[in-house]
């Protein structure tokens, strides 16, 4: 009997081990879905080539704010903008490790890539600059957008040479934020234009669903249970969309029209940054960040810096040379 009851608690214990593997499993899924994600996903592959036109040359940044944002919160994402291109030589001084670094050491490795081999052609260039920033705090489309109506704000912006992001404010709710995705990016053309321009959407997750979408400043929703870290702006939903819109500026640079480099399904793919989901530091997996720098005034933590002493955290980027996540600490 006693031999009975101890092989009927281990089948127990086999079966909670399993439900907890399968629960955990679909968690995850969950939350590397649709682009920026919040719990680390190894690549399991490559990021491929698929021989389509990468961004290239001198390209603007426009900033389209849907809803209120206070000045101060403008400033963290248009600084950040301004960030990817700062150094001495443009009269910013920025220690390191730095925000253009970031984006110079990783993007520049792809566009490499993108030269075919053997030809004579000079591999691209991509230089980014924040552009235009247009102002919609009236709702002019509502408190609750379809993507249909994201592209069409995303088309207000300046369309040559141009990357158009929209970002929505704390009390919008767009498709499928919070369920599958935190941004998102693509490519449109307006009527009667015979060109393709590219945007991104990202969203304030602060009061919808901060555990997904400004991991690791807040809880996350599944997952290993850790205390969040401090964000570096002190703004959970701005650092947050900080993290979002650097890893789909990522995507938009070496995947704009959907043939460039990404991995999977082109319908959902994994691209440059969200191929290396919640990692952020060297030694990073389920639920911790990685090794990161901590402000000693704040205790943020933090792994970039960008212009007038901001402090920001970055994802990692896949490098499509080592077929592993890249990391600036």
């Amino acid at each position: 009997m006693a031999a009975f009851l101890l092989h009927s608690q281990l089948l127990l214990i086999l079966i909670s081990l399993l439900i907890f593997h399968l629960s955990s499993a679909a968690a995850r899924q969950l939350l590397t879905d649709g682009g920026s994600s919040t719990l680390n996903s190894p690549p399991a592959t490559t990021v491929q080539y698929h021989n389509g036109p990468l961004l290239g040359g001198k390209v603007s940044v426009n900033l389209i704010w849907y809803g209120r944002f206070k000045p101060a919160q403008r400033a963290i994402l248009s600084d950040f903008i301004t960030s990817l291109s700062a150094s001495s030589s443009t009269g910013s001084v920025v220690g390191q490790p730095s925000v253009a670094s970031w984006w110079s050491s990783n993007i520049g490795k792809y566009y490499s890539l993108a030269v075919v081999e053997g030809s004579k052609k000079k591999p691209l260039s991509l230089s980014l600059a924040l552009g235009t920033q247009v102002l919609d705090e009236s709702y002019s489309l509502g408190k609750s957008l379809t993507m249909k109506q994201i592209v069409a704000l995303a088309a207000k912006g300046e369309q040559n040479y141009a990357v158009n992001v929209v970002l929505t404010a704390a009390d919008v709710t767009v498709d499928g934020f919070c369920m599958s995705s935190c941004g998102s990016h693509g490519s449109s053309r307006s009527a009667g234009s015979a060109t393709r321009f590219a945007y991104i959407w990202v969203g304030n997750s602060e009061t919808q669903c901060p555990g997904q979408c400004a991991w690791p400043f807040h809880q996350p929703i599944y997952g290993p249970q850790s205390p969040p870290l401090v964000a570096p702006n002190d703004d959970v939903g701005l650092d947050g969309m900080v993290i979002n819109l650097a890893g789909l500026l990522a995507g938009t640079a070496t995947n704009p029209f959907g043939n460039g480099f990404f991995q999977g399904p082109k319908e959902a793919p994994l691209e440059a940054a969200s191929a290396c989901s919640g990692v952020y530091g060297s030694g990073a997996y389920p639920g911790y960040a990685g090794e990161l720098l901590v402000d000693p005034a704040s205790g943020a933590s933090y792994n970039a810096r960008g212009v007038d002493g901001r402090e920001y955290l970055l994802p990692a980027i896949f490098d499509p040379s080592t077929s592993s996540c890249s990391t600036l600490l």
